[in-house]
């Protein structure tokens, strides 16, 4: 098979898109040809069957640039593929499917917003199947009938139990310190735990967009004493690629995300062992009740990282074995793409 990827970015650094290099190998493996069109291109190392085309970002932003390329790659290179995948945004099928559809190529939209919108109802007029992970996304909830429900896509040769020494009572939080992540929530939480006298160490990985930064100042500032004390430890962000070897080192990883998309962060903890406690009611069904907390409710939270601190061993060994086989048997990136290659044939 000879496929397009259209994505957002192709860079193994990056700490929020950076699985997504991960993905275009694994799809690589099913492929005669490859060809990927990105908005941005950074550091890659990915097989010799796969081109990278880059609309330019990288280089400064023009739109108008970014249309032009958009439509000379998808022109020029029309006989080096049979399908498209478009990876989250959906305005590419927008753009491309009057002359995808002229050439007869199916088209996979991957889209896991909570919203629909105008344009999405056009794209979905072009699209053959459109894919989602959380039951909470749009095209879950209207039930869309060329929907189809999917993996999240964790590579599971990367994210796996290392069965390595972790720190006692460690809690980790990894991704964007933004206001939709609730950061702020742990630090009240964590506030309420000093204050028990209890043994225990947080560490955050993560920056912020400019939109953003006002936000991360206070939780920074409002963390002043905690990091004093040594009780909180920021870092900044990290490549994917890379926290496998964080969450290795911890026992408790917490995710204060309201319920909607299905973070992939959260399974990529359980891959690496860790408890992971969430407010996302998406995991209702997969994770222990003790361990989901009510969206943006301290004093719940509490109680949910007090119940992973409670475990005795062959609790915790049982139910991070289930967590593991869990992401294993239902999330993996090899049965992801399986699915995807499936349904294009």
């Amino acid at each position: 098979m000879k496929l397009l990827i259209i994505t957002q970015k192709v860079d193994k650094n990056d700490s929020v898109l950076g699985f997504f290099h991960g993905w275009i190998v694994e799809f690589a493996k099913h492929c005669e040809k490859l060809t990927v069109i990105c908005l941005y291109k950074g550091e890659y190392d990915l097989p010799e069957n796969v081109k990278v085309l880059s609309l330019g970002k990288e280089t400064g932003r023009s739109r108008l640039k970014y249309v032009f390329r958009f439509y000379k790659y998808i022109w020029k290179y029309r006989k080096d593929y049979d399908n498209v995948f478009v990876h989250m945004n959906h305005i590419y099928v927008v753009l491309g499917g009057t002359f995808w559809k002229i050439l007869n190529k199916k088209i996979i939209l991957w889209y896991n917003h909570i919203s629909g919108s105008v344009s999405l109802n056009i794209a979905l007029f072009f699209v053959n199947y459109i894919c989602f992970t959380s039951p909470f996304s749009y095209v879950a909830r209207k039930k869309i009938k060329k929907s189809r429900k999917m993996p999240a896509g964790i590579d599971t040769s990367i994210f796996f139990n290392k069965n390595i020494e972790r720190e006692k009572n460690s809690i980790l939080c990894i991704g964007r310190i933004s206001t939709i992540k609730n950061v702020d929530i742990l630090i009240d939480a964590i506030k309420i735990l000093d204050k028990q006298n209890l043994d225990f160490h947080v560490y955050i990985y993560g920056n912020s967009i400019e939109t953003d930064i006002k936000y991360f100042e206070k939780v920074k500032s409002d963390s002043d004493d905690l990091i004093k004390t040594g009780r909180i430890k920021f870092f900044d962000e990290v490549s994917n690629y890379k926290t496998p070897e964080i969450y290795n080192k911890c026992e408790i990883y917490v995710n204060m995300t309201n319920s909607g998309s299905l973070d992939k962060t959260v399974l990529e903890a359980m891959a690496c062992g860790c408890i992971s406690i969430v407010s996302n009611e998406s995991y209702r069904k997969v994770l222990d009740d003790k361990f989901i907390f009510q969206e943006r409710n301290v004093e719940s939270f509490v109680e949910s990282i007090k119940n992973a601190f409670n475990l005795v061993d062959f609790e915790r060994d049982n139910y991070i074995k289930l967590n593991e086989l869990y992401v294993r048997q239902n999330h993996s990136l090899n049965i992801l793409v399986n699915n995807i290659f499936n349904i294009l044939k």
